[in-house]
C-alpha cells in the first residue's frame, strides 16, 4: 500500500494559492534542476495567465520522502464555488490560506463553511506575512471567530497555524521563530491530515470530480478512487447520476507527478488519477466494479444565478472579422464548453439564439473572451438574474457583499448600495485608513455595480461578493443612471465630429473607427439616449474663418473591456464580440424602430 496524503488548497482570490502550490512543487524536488517552469504553472490557460486568478481546478502530485501528496489546487473567485465544493469531497485535508492582512473574507467563508461541513481537516497557512501591513495576530483570532461560528468540532477548532510568505518560499510554525522553508508545511500536512479511507482488497469505487477533454482519447475524468484496485483495460460499470447503469473499458489510465501526466498500468484506493474511454460520463459519476456495482452519493452542483443569451451577431459589420459565424458553429461551441463545465447550463431559445446560465458575470466573460480568441463572432444581451418560486413566493438570489474603501469615501459608496436595495450589516475600521463594510444586496443590484464603485472610491476600493441564498423579490432597483450616444449613419468617425460630440459626455471609440447606424460611441451626461453624427467632416469654403485654426483636442476615449461592456449595457442594448472588437450596439438600429418599440 503506498503512503498517501491527499489536500485541497482553498482560499479568497488573490491570496496565493497558486504561488504556495509552486513553492511546494519546487521544494519538494519535483522538478528537476534542469526544468524550465513559469511562474503559477499551474495557472495553465492564457486568461488565467493574464488575469492572475485560478478558473479550473488543478490536481498534482509531488513526492516527500516516502509519500506521495496529491493537491488540488481551487479557484478563489465566488463564480467558480462549484469547482471548490466538488473538489473538497474528494480530499481528506486542506490547506486553509489567508492574506496576513486582507484577513477572512468572502470566499474564505464560503468555502470554510463547506469544508467543516464535509467534516475535513484544516490546516491554516497565514500567507504573505512579509507585507508592511501584515496583521497575523488579527488574522489568527479572525481565523478561530470563523471556526466557532461555522460551527466547528472541537478536532477542527484545533487547527495547525503556520506563517508564510509563499512568494519567496519562506514558512514557519511560530513568528518568533527564524526564516525556514516549507518542510514545516510538508510535515505538518504528513502527521495531520488523515490518510486516505478505504481499502484495496474491496471492489472498485471510484468517483469523478472534473472532467477533460482530449482531441484524440475524447473526454477524460479524473477522479478519486475510493475503494479497490484499477488497471489499464479493465471493463467496469459506470454508474450515472439518474440511476442508469453504463458499462465501459479502461482504455487509457493516467497518473499526475509535477506538471506531468503519464500514463500507469495500475492505481489503487486512495489516490487520484484520470481515465479515459467512456464518452458518457459525467461530474459526480461513479466507476464502479462490473459484477458488484455500488454507487456513491452524487455530486450536489450549485445551482446558476445568471443568464445572457448569446446569439449570432446581426450587426452591419457582421462576419467581417470573425471565422465562425454561424448558429450551427456556435452552438457546437457551447455545447462542447457544457460537456466540461458541469456549472454552466445551455438552453437554444430561438432561431441562433442560446441561452447560457452561469454562477456569475466572469463565469460568463470568460467563456466569451475564449470563444473570442478562438475566431468566434457573436452578440451577448445583458445579464439577467435567475428568479424562482418557492413555497409560492418570488424569489431572488442574494450577495454577501464586502467592500474595502477609504474612510472618507464610504459615505458615497453606503448611499449608492442604499439605492440599491443593500443592506447594511457591518463596519470595521481596517486600519491604515480603510473600513471594512459588509452587506447583503439582491445579485441583480451588483449587475453595472462595479465601474460606479470604482469611479467612487477612485480606484482605491475592493469589492467582493459570494453568493447567499435566495430570498423574497425586493422590487426595482436602480440602473444606469446616464443615457448612450447613439451614432444617426454608417462610416468611418472623424475628428472634427469627435470633437464636437465629447462635450456631451465620454466616447468609447477613437479617430478612423468604422461605425454603423445604432452603434453606441460613448456615455451621454444625461439620463436621456443622444442620437449623433460621429462622421461629419468640416465643410469646405473659399472663405477664411475665424475659427479656422483652432487646435482639435480629443479626449482619449473610455477603454471598454468585455467585462465593463456587459456590465455596462441595459435590457435594449447587445455586445456584438468579435476577434478584433468590442461593439455596444442598440437591438433596434433604426431610431423609428426604436420609437415604435417603446411605444408598444
Amino acid at each position: 500500500m503506498q503512503k498517501i496524503r491527499n489536500i485541497a488548497v482553498i482560499a479568497h482570490v488573490d491570496h496565493g494559492k497558486t504561488t504556495l502550490v509552486d513553492g511546494l512543487l519546487e521544494q519538494s524536488g519535483t522538478f528537476g534542476s534542469h526544468e524550465q517552469h513559469d511562474e503559477r504553472a499551474m495557472d495553465s490557460n492564457d486568461i488565467e495567465k493574464e488575469r492572475g486568478i485560478t478558473i479550473l481546478s488543478k490536481n498534482t502530485a509531488i513526492r516527500y520522502k516516502d509519500y506521495k501528496i496529491n493537491i488540488i489546487d481551487t479557484p478563489g473567485h465566488a463564480d467558480f464555488g462549484g469547482e471548490v465544493e466538488r473538489v473538497l469531497k474528494m480530499v481528506d485535508g486542506v490547506l486553509v490560506l489567508v492574506d496576513a492582512y486582507e484577513g477572512v473574507m468572502p470566499q474564505t467563508k464560503f468555502v470554510v463553511k463547506k469544508m467543516l461541513a464535509l467534516g475535513k481537516m484544516p490546516i491554516v497557512v497565514i500567507n504573505k506575512i512579509d507585507k508592511p501591513s501584515a496583521d497575523p495576530e488579527r488574522v489568527v483570532d479572525e481565523m478561530f471567530d470563523l471556526f466557532a461560528d461555522m460551527g466547528a468540532t472541537d478536532e477542527q477548532q484545533d487547527f495547525p497555524i503556520i506563517y508564510a510568505a509563499a512568494r519567496d518560499g519562506m514558512a514557519k510554525m511560530d513568528m518568533d521563530d527564524p526564516d525556514g522553508d516549507f518542510e514545516c508545511i510538508f510535515e505538518t500536512i504528513i502527521n495531520k491530515i488523515p490518510e486516505p479511507e478505504g481499502d484495496a482488497q474491496n471492489p472498485l469505487q471510484a468517483q469523478v470530480f472534473t472532467l477533460d477533454y482530449d482531441n484524440y482519447v475524447g473526454k477524460i475524468g479524473i477522479s478519486r478512487i475510493f475503494n479497490g484496485t484499477v488497471h489499464k483495460g479493465d471493463n467496469v460499470m459506470l454508474a450515472k447520476a439518474d440511476g442508469e447503469m453504463v458499462k465501459g473499458k479502461i482504455s487509457k489510465l493516467i497518473g499526475f507527478h509535477g506538471l506531468n501526466r503519464m500514463e500507469i498500468d495500475e492505481a489503487e484506493a486512495g489516490d487520484i488519477v484520470a481515465f479515459a474511454g467512456m464518452e458518457t460520463v459525467d461530474v459526480g459519476d461513479t466507476i464502479a466494479d462490473p459484477v458488484n456495482p455500488v454507487a456513491l452519493d452524487p455530486m450536489h452542483v450549485e445551482e446558476p444565478t445568471l443568464t445572457v443569451v448569446f446569439a449570432v451577431n446581426d450587426s452591419p459589420l457582421a462576419g467581417k472579422e470573425g471565422k465562425h459565424v454561424t448558429s450551427n458553429k456556435l452552438r457546437e461551441r457551447l455545447e462542447f464548453e457544457m460537456n466540461t463545465n458541469v456549472a454552466m447550463r445551455l438552453e437554444v431559445v430561438g432561431e441562433g439564439k442560446f441561452k447560457v446560465s452561469g454562477r456569475g458575470e466572469l463565469q460568463i466573460t470568460v467563456l466569451a473572451e475564449n470563444m473570442r480568441r478562438e475566431d468566434f463572432e457573436f452578440s451577448i444581451s445583458r445579464p439577467e438574474v435567475i428568479t424562482k418560486e418557492i413555497n409560492g413566493v418570488k424569489c431572488e438570489p442574494y450577495e454577501h457583499l464586502v467592500i474595502d474603501v477609504p474612510e472618507d469615501l464610504s459615505g458615497t459608496v453606503i448611499e449608492r448600495l442604499g439605492k440599491r436595495k443593500a443592506e447594511m450589516k457591518s463596519m470595521l475600521p481596517m486600519g491604515q485608513g480603510f473600513q471594512r463594510i459588509e452587506f447583503e444586496i439582491p445579485a441583480r443590484a451588483l449587475i453595472g455595480f462595479r465601474g460606479q464603485f470604482l469611479t467612487d472610491t477612485k480606484g482605491e476600493g475592493v469589492m467582493n461578493h459570494s453568493f447567499l441564498e435566495f430570498r423574497p423579490f425586493s422590487g426595482e432597483v436602480e440602473s444606469r443612471s446616464y443615457g448612450a450616444l447613439v451614432s444617426m449613419t454608417s462610416g468611418s468617425t472623424l475628428a472634427f465630429s469627435l470633437f464636437g460630440i465629447q462635450d456631451r459626455g465620454v466616447l468609447f471609440i477613437g479617430v478612423q473607427t468604422e461605425v454603423y447606424e445604432g452603434m453606441i460611441i460613448g456615455e451621454h451626461s444625461r439620463s436621456n439616449d443622444l442620437v449623433v453624427n460621429p462622421i461629419k467632416g468640416k465643410a469646405q469654403s473659399n472663405v477664411r474663418s475665424s475659427g479656422a485654426d483652432e487646435a482639435i483636442k480629443l479626449v482619449p476615449p473610455r477603454d471598454m473591456s468585455l467585462e465593463r461592456a456587459l456590465e455596462w449595457i441595459e435590457d435594449d442594448e447587445l455586445l456584438e464580440v468579435t476577434p478584433k472588437n468590442i461593439r455596444i450596439r442598440k437591438k433596434f438600429l433604426t431610431e423609428s424602430e426604436r420609437k415604435r418599440h417603446a411605444r408598444k
